[in-house]
């Protein structure tokens, strides 16, 4: 390999930098940074973390998939918008602490949404040598198992629609898996980088990195959210989820799970579109334009 590709890169100890300062910013209750917390730790997050898989991969997805980076970070803010239109109805998270000022709240939102699909992807990419041994048979995936799951992911998205804001909020579950069984097998038939055309050849790895991903992201997002003060809690309806960390009743961590394998199905949507079916490399968990 060459060496200069196993160097950690500057941006990754600058983002390195930023968590730190940021929390020490944070216990100084200094200027606006409890309010924009979460982003700023967020993005130094990034950062490292993309410094890392470069220098552990001698690839990354800023360093060589730029494009998809940028594309990923407004990309993201949309997909998040679509859960929002969800909890509208269904109302198991409500925002407190924000900024009276619309556009200073309205630069938190952005902010913050830009991260959640570079954060789990990013993350994914890293955990990705761990799972590299977890196999399985290769079989080939037919059209009607495609078309299965597909329906599968538009009735999980359409049920809590369906049914009013007392029952409603009781379905989350199926918000966090639906677009995955929805997507996926689109994404597959569109030639795009599809966990099914994984499994085809036999591999795991993709999809266990993913949903270690998400309890990691998980953790840290409700980590990072608790000290914050502009902040996110739940009002979930299950009294038997068990005790609260931080904000997160215990068994709701396990939503991140899901919630991870639709990031990746969401933006590797989107690119399966742009790239209109171009054969890519199976290596990252996100192709390149």
């Amino acid at each position: 390999m060459n060496v200069k590709k196993t160097i950690f890169p500057w941006y990754g100890i600058f983002g390195l930098a930023l968590i730190a300062i940021g929390e020490l910013l944070l216990y100084l209750d200094c200027s606006v940074v409890p309010v924009y917390f979460t982003p700023l730790a967020w993005s130094g997050y990034i950062l490292f973390v993309d410094g890392l898989n470069y220098r552990v991969r001698g690839e990354s997805l800023i360093r060589n998939r730029a494009k998809a980076f940028l594309v990923m970070l407004p990309w993201s803010v949309l997909c998040w918008l679509v859960f929002e239109l969800y909890n509208l109805h269904m109302q198991n998270w409500i925002y407190v602490g924000l900024p009276q000022n619309l556009v200073a709240r309205s630069i938190g939102y952005v902010w913050s949404f830009a991260t959640i699909l570079p954060a789990v992807l990013e993350t994914a990419d890293l955990l990705q040598p761990l799972f590299q041994k977890f196999r399985v048979r290769p079989r080939k995936i037919s059209r009607t198992e495609l078309y299965l799951y597909m329906s599968l992911g538009f009735l999980c998205l359409a049920l809590p629609a369906l049914f009013s804001h007392s029952t409603a909020r009781y379905l989350i579950l199926f918000v966090w898996l639906g677009f995955a069984f929805l997507l996926e097998p689109i994404n597959y038939l569109l030639g795009g980088r599809s966990l099914f055309r994984y499994f085809e050849e036999g591999e795991l790895k993709q999809l266990l990195s993913l949903m270690l991903s998400g309890l990691v992201c998980g953790f840290l997002w409700e980590f990072w959210n608790y000290w914050a003060e502009a902040k996110w809690t739940y009002n979930l309806p299950f009294s038997w989820a068990g005790p609260r960390i931080f904000e997160m009743p215990l068994l709701g961590f396990l939503g991140f799970i899901p919630f991870a394998v639709e990031c990746h199905a969401m933006q590797n949507y989107l690119l399966a579109l742009l790239n209109r079916g171009r054969t890519l490399a199976h290596h990252p968990v996100v192709e390149s334009l």
